[in-house]
């Protein structure tokens, strides 16, 4: 099967895989949103602050160096595979063993039994590492689909049966860890590969070489991530933390279903076509151009239509996440596009350029929420989205030194989203402004708004991008080869 046909059938599952989780994962908050307090989701957010940043240390970045090697011997994987299985040991004690200090530095006790149940879950990550490596740099995105699908569904069951049986803030440790342990069966079972005994210092220098770069960068990503809410939950309290993650957590759900779409299959794809700079630099292009057809109406909609989203899918009681949304989901636009830069640096064997823009953005952005947080939740969200535009030109100077880009034509390919996306917003306001005085039900007119505005978006779009779409229905054919798709001259 040819490369190309091969990566549209990956996006193919890949959307299978991240709409499906994330529909579930979202029905799933849904349902706990209207049955838990915020001080559950913001104590919740907290201890996940300090798993979050022991995770980064578990795989060393050995699963990336497996899907960007050109060359793997079967002592790659088994060496991967038990240093993983090793350090997750290590990181599940070093969580349960640090609790209590931590708890107490954060002047929360009930964060520690937390954290000491959610350290369970290094040792469940580090079970499924390699597979998951595997199936991605084969892109058998069809198995890594049906793995996350089964997973996070008997997650959400999980939680959502015990909040409806009274157990409060456990539903969501319940629900992560039933998410974990259900994901390492069901990916066991799917991956033909086992490990064997063959571990080698050699081979493990040759894998970190790489590796040690991506853990550098994810870290500080999470650290950027993640430190709005530990500054936030330590100064301003849970609560307000449990109302900053509403707010922030539809976003993450729609980056994630925006850019991981592609962005899952684009890295090893990429990687295939580090020696073939004119093919890497047309797939760039076109993975940009992809995602902002998507991450332009999703995300200005979301602004125009915060409002109506919260009180209709999460209640009247998280009113105040309200502004936070609407000021973050800039940054969801931003974080879409910019994806794709790292995945080229990465494939192109230039982690510690990726790592050096990573530090710059995390240095900063934590320097933004640090001067913010005694405004209240809306300025740290604010700061975020203004230090990430101000740094933007730097990932862009930097993707162009590893392939060149022009950058007119990088610039155009945004033109014909953001046209459209502005007839989009023209046409939900309008809607608005006659249904308002009507006082409809609130899903009601939120389904409304979306329809109109989804259907002013695509015929904008059609009109004054004809060619895109052209290329979009070729995609179609691509995957689905049965159906004749009639182009109308």
């Amino acid at each position: 099967m040819a490369l190309r046909e091969k990566a549209v059938r990956g996006i193919i599952w890949s959307i299978a895989q991240k709409w499906g989780r994330e529909g579930i994962s979202f029905l799933t908050f849904l349902a706990l949103s209207r049955l838990l307090a915020p001080e559950a989701f913001g104590l919740v957010a907290l201890a996940v602050v300090f798993t979050a940043v022991f995770e980064i240390f578990l795989d060393q970045g050995l699963a990336a160096a497996i899907v960007q090697r050109n060359e793997l011997e079967p002592e790659h994987l088994d060496t991967a595979f038990w240093i993983t299985v090793f350090v997750g040991l290590v990181l599940t004690g070093l969580g349960i063993a640090s609790s209590n200090a931590i708890a107490a530095f954060l002047g929360q006790p009930q964060v520690a039994p937390i954290l000491r149940w959610l350290s369970l879950n290094f040792l469940l990550s580090a079970l499924s590492s390699v597979q998951i490596a595997l199936l991605q740099r084969d892109l058998a995105f069809k198995s890594l689909a049906i793995r996350s699908l089964v997973a996070t569904g008997v997650g959400g069951v999980v939680g959502i049966s015990m909040a409806l049986a009274g157990f409060g803030v456990w539903s969501l440790i319940a629900q992560t860890l039933a998410n974990g342990l259900a994901g390492v069966v069901v990916l066991w079972q799917a991956s033909d590969w086992r490990p064997g005994l063959r571990v080698s210092s050699r081979h493990y220098r040759e894998l970190f070489s790489f590796g040690a770069y991506v853990v550098g960068n994810n870290l500080l990503k999470v650290l950027m991530r993640r430190s709005d809410d530990f500054l936030i939950g330590y100064f301003l309290g849970p609560t307000l933390l449990g109302y900053y993650t509403v707010g922030y957590r539809l976003l993450l759900v729609l980056i994630r279903v925006v850019t991981g779409i592609i962005n899952s299959v684009a890295f090893p794809t990429f990687s295939r076509l580090q020696a073939e700079p004119v093919r890497l630099q047309r797939a760039f292009y076109r993975t940009t151009q992809y995602t902002s057809l998507l991450a332009f109406p999703v995300f200005i909609g979301l602004a125009v239509l915060a409002p109506e989203v919260v009180p209709a899918l999460f209640g009247r009681q998280w009113m105040p996440s309200i502004p936070v949304m609407q000021i973050l989901a800039f940054i969801g636009i931003l974080q879409s596009i910019l994806a794709f830069n790292m995945s080229v640096l990465r494939a192109s064997g230039k982690p510690s350029w990726e790592l050096g823009i990573m530090l710059l953005n995390t240095v900063f952005s934590i320097l933004g929420f640090l001067v913010a947080v005694r405004w209240g939740i809306v300025a740290v969200a604010a700061s975020f989205v203004l230090v990430g535009y101000i740094l933007a030109p730097v990932s862009y100077w930097t993707v162009n030194r590893v392939l060149p880009l022009a950058f007119q034509t990088y610039l155009s390919q945004f033109v014909p989203p953001l046209a459209a996306s502005a007839a989009m917003v023209a046409a939900i306001l309008g809607v608005k402004a006659l249904l308002m005085p009507l006082g409809w039900h609130p899903l009601l007119s939120l389904a409304l708004y979306v329809a109109i505005g989804g259907l002013a978006y695509l015929t904008c779009l059609i009109l004054v991008a004809r060619s895109l779409s052209l290329q979009i229905l070729d995609m179609v054919q691509l995957v689905l080869p049965r159906w004749k798709v009639r182009r109308v001259a």
